[in-house]
């Protein structure tokens, strides 16, 4: 501990992503990046604006990729929130909406920033267990709280909670915030975003990251009630008021507008997912029912960190997490058939 720091931060225990491997000859199947390119036109809006303007400040405001989510939501701009990737928008929405008195609710399994943010905002936290099928149950929620986060695909399980439960779980805390985290909606769910209107507890968070290819331009965003989106407004421009690039305001208006091409992309990983669930269930494997553009899958007669272990000195790199529950899972990014291919054969070999 260095003496210039301040008190709390030898206490944080830090999020760790997924690795990012130098080497360009690995099959990345470890960190659920989209294997197919951003909208051709989100690429060509972000060239156009690579001009003599980049000496300028973005609009704070991002009104251009505002109106485009509003849009493509058909709710109100007003609704709308926008961030440094999905993660600084839970950053903050963890810091204006959750730091009340009674304990904060997510699940035993779910996506490991969670508690991060908790230790980063002094907020108390409970968390909840998923059944035995690694599946949330909305009634489990029913009991007070300082607020309620879930991913849904859960993550890193990709199970799918269906609206119905959501729901119900946003109806049984009508007076905490109810934040539904979509990361990975798009690849077999329907988007909560269609009940904000009638529930003003609720915010839905999802990016850019995934299913429109952007993770490299950072993008995240919610939508909710205006007086939500006013308190994470508040925070914003407390923090950045700059969040937003011009490139990432272009290119994201453009890939919303794109809506070919993102049914194009989403459909290829769905059918890639569904065919590599029964390959691995040929081969043995235990596989989660997925909704993600990544499944989660256990071998009974092999170690799970050995497998990984064993698939990388072959080239293939997946992701394995030690926290009980789930040790003996890896989690499978779905990539191009080809990489798919180079997952089966390592398997074979082993």
């Amino acid at each position: 501990m260095s003496k210039f720091w301040s008190p709390f931060v030898s206490d944080l225990v830090p999020y760790v992503p997924g690795e990012q491997p130098k080497l360009t000859r690995l099959v990345k199947l470890n960190t659920n990046e989209n294997p197919y390119g951003p909208s051709p036109k989100a690429i060509d809006a972000m060239r156009a604006a690579l001009t003599d303007d980049l000496r300028l400040y973005p609009d704070p405001n991002s009104d251009l990729l505002k109106h485009a989510v509003a849009d493509y939501y058909k709710v109100q701009p007003s609704q709308v929130f926008l961030g440094n990737g999905s993660d600084e928008v839970l950053a903050h929405i963890f810091h204006a909406l959750f730091q009340h008195d009674t304990p904060l609710l997510f699940p035993d399994i779910s996506y490991s920033f969670y508690p991060v943010y908790c230790g980063l905002y002094g907020i108390d936290y409970e968390t909840v267990p998923l059944d035995e099928q690694f599946q949330i149950r909305a009634e489990d929620y029913a009991r007070p709280n300082a607020g309620i986060i879930f991913p849904n695909p859960n993550a890193p399980t990709g199970c799918l909670l269906g609206l119905d439960k959501v729901e119900q779980i946003i109806k049984a805390s009508p007076d905490s915030v109810v934040v539904v985290d979509e990361a990975y909606i798009d690849f077999g769910g329907e988007t909560a975003i269609t009940l904000v209107d009638r529930y003003p507890n609720l915010l839905v968070t999802q990016t850019l990251s995934k299913s429109r290819s952007l993770a490299g331009l950072r993008v995240g965003l919610a939508v909710g009630h205006p007086d939500l989106i006013e308190a994470l407004e508040r925070v914003k421009n407390s923090f950045n008021s700059y969040p937003l690039d011009r490139m990432a305001n272009v290119g994201g208006a453009a890939a919303f507008e794109d809506r070919e091409h993102f049914e194009m992309t989403r459909n290829k990983v769905i059918e890639s997912r569904e065919a590599l669930v029964e390959q691995l269930q040929g081969k043995g494997f235990e596989v989660l029912p997925s909704a993600a553009n990544f499944i989660f899958a256990r071998h009974p007669q092999h170690d799970a960190a050995a497998l990984a272990a064993r698939l990388r000195e072959q080239g293939v790199i997946v992701r394995h997490f030690k926290q009980q529950r789930i040790a003996q899972f890896l989690r499978i990014s779905i990539g191009t058939p080809e990489q798919h291919q180079a997952l089966l054969e390592g398997l074979s070999d082993l």
